[in-house]
């Protein structure tokens, strides 16, 4: 493998890091706060296997980078502006309607993401798919059961939910989104062409929203900016708590 080529493999690797590490930590966000003991435990459980899933991905990269750099410097010694994460994922939890639409998006997404990159010319990519697939199976069933017990709740929790979906829609296009690099890879037979997944993930949504009594609305506006380092004032926020005791104590042990 060239240099190029590893550089090349190692950005999308910390792309798909750092997606998993910020939506980890946001969920992480729930212990202690989730509305009853078994939920709250439930989201913790998906919380981890998001932060397990960015170490691997995260260690990867920086084996294909060398130069003394680890999963925890991309992880804590990074700025805002480096990170590279889409856009929805950084989003404050918001109430837990929110975060249920949330998950269920990006489950409905993931799903057919990761049974892709599961076929990766990449031997370590399409590993790390396998397993995280495993486990986005399971986050899959568990959004999907809440978006219907919401969807068919009360007044107020289909309304919650559906307000939920208005303020996600926007930052949902960017999950398909191409850019030169991923191009490239997905030529290569290495990355995974999201845009062929948008209308098996729209269609999947349909289906469940149907079920539940709510409308995923039309895209009337759009945001993206994640993948060059342009991020919402939230990052900022999440990262000074994410990484304060290694920006106290840098290079600290125990």
């Amino acid at each position: 493998m060239t240099t190029d080529n590893q550089q090349d493999l190692a950005a999308y690797a910390i792309r798909l890091g750092d997606d998993s590490v910020i939506h980890g930590h946001r969920l992480s966000e729930w212990c202690s706060n989730g509305p009853f003991l078994e939920e709250d435990l439930a989201m913790t459980n998906v919380a981890l296997d998001y932060i397990g899933r960015a170490r691997n991905f995260l260690t990867y990269a920086a084996e294909l980078t060398g130069e003394g750099v680890t999963e925890d410097t991309l992880a804590y010694d990074r700025d805002c502006l480096d990170y590279t994460n889409l856009l929805i994922y950084e989003l404050p939890r918001g109430d837990f309607a929110f975060t249920t639409a949330r998950q269920y998006l990006l489950d409905e997404f993931e799903l057919l993401f990761l049974t892709a990159l599961t076929q990766s010319a990449d031997e370590t990519l399409a590993a790390i798919a396998e397993k995280s697939l495993k486990e986005t199976l399971y986050h899959l069933r568990r959004s999907k059961e809440w978006m219907l017990r919401l969807g068919n709740g009360t007044e107020e929790s289909r309304a919650r939910l559906q307000t939920a979906l208005e303020q996600l829609i926007g930052y949902t296009p960017e999950l398909f989104e191409m850019d030169a690099l991923e191009k490239e890879l997905a030529e290569k037979g290495v990355a995974v062409d999201r845009a062929s997944l948008e209308q098996g993930w729209r269609s999947a949504c349909d289906a469940t929203f149907a079920e539940a009594g709510v409308t995923l609305p039309d895209v009337a506006w759009r945001v993206k900016g994640g993948r060059t380092g342009f991020h919402t004032e939230h990052l900022g926020h999440l990262l000074s708590e994410m990484q304060f005791v290694q920006r106290a104590y840098p290079g600290c042990t125990w």
